[in-house]
């Protein structure tokens, strides 16, 4: 089972901050830091000192961090054009020597779309079927080849499909929770499979659907499965009822929704998830202070883990 570190900046974090996650996240031997793709915050949290951009993070991160992965859950399809988010991505990929992993969503929230004058269509999924399509396609063109698509929202012609990523291949993540266009589109374009805040039984429903599908596109079992759950341990009682109030949560809503509790609840939570299908966790980590969280994770629950 993979523990990886996942960020949520856009609740209040300089990139300082999220730099020394970063290489906690390193020096403890997880094996990758992700951040969510937002520029609004969300809740009661004031969000001081205000939104750090992804992959600007991140390539910042690339080079300063050596052996760990680096990606996003999700960056927002409605925040940058494919053929510009390719390009970054394999800059930062290049930047990393090759470490970077990219998942892709539609986009969701409307009320950040409209704070920052960026635009939210009503048609986003169909949108991020061509974004896929576009990005890996623009990776995969051989060198000295051109690239063109046509479709409904995006238009490229003759382009030359340039940078290329350091990696053959970048891993394209595919995440959510419906129930036939999503897992037909994970089935075409990902590499790993992501069940963000669910249950171990809806997880095994789903991952189910998305083996179907990519049995039916023709595909191996190739893909990896994961999931994305809140995370709050505490050496005892206390500590874990200090870490849920510091997130503004109630310890009993966390042991049903996400990890909490001592080390050993969450081992044997985990325990069920790998048996639903996953062999990656992405830790929602909320309080970005709190180090001394990462070293507990690291020595309690990762250790039993490997």
């Amino acid at each position: 089972m993979d523990l990886r570190i996942f960020t949520e900046p856009q609740q209040g974090a300089t990139y300082d901050t999220l730099l020394a996650v970063a290489k906690a996240t390193e020096d403890l031997g997880f094996d990758a830091f992700f951040r969510s793709d937002h520029y609004l915050r969300m809740g009661t949290v004031d969000g001081l000192p205000g939104p750090t951009d992804a992959w600007i993070t991140l390539a910042g991160l690339a080079r300063e961090t050596k052996r760990i992965r680096l990606g996003t859950l999700m960056t927002a399809g409605t925040f940058r054009l494919p053929g510009v988010l390719a390009i970054q991505v394999a800059q930062v990929d290049q930047m990393s020597g090759g470490r970077v992993e990219l998942g892709l969503g539609a986009g969701w929230f409307e009320e950040e779309h409209k704070a920052y004058g960026i635009p939210f269509p009503k048609e986003k999924f169909a949108r991020l079927e061509e974004q896929l399509e576009i990005v890996t396609g623009l990776w995969a063109t051989d060198p000295g080849k051109t690239f063109d698509f046509h479709g409904t929202y995006y238009d490229l012609t003759d382009s030359p499909a340039l940078p290329k990523p350091a990696q053959r291949k970048i891993p394209v993540l595919v995440g959510g929770h419906g129930p036939s266009r999503t897992p037909r589109l994970a089935a075409k374009y990902a590499d790993e499979f992501n069940m963000p805040f669910a249950s171990v039984e809806d997880s095994e429903r789903q991952f189910g659907r998305v083996r179907a599908a990519a049995a039916e596109a023709g595909r191996g079992d190739e893909l990896t499965y994961s999931n994305a759950l809140v995370v709050c341990v505490g050496r005892d009682e206390a500590e874990v009822a200090r870490r849920a109030a510091a997130i503004g949560r109630e310890v009993d809503e966390l042991k049903l929704n996400g990890l909490a509790g001592s080390p050993s609840e969450v081992v044997d939570k985990i325990g069920r998830y790998a048996e639903a299908g996953s062999s990656r966790i992405y830790l929602q980590v909320l309080d970005l202070d709190d180090l001394d969280h990462l070293e507990l994770i690291s020595a309690q629950v990762q250790s039993q883990l490997s």
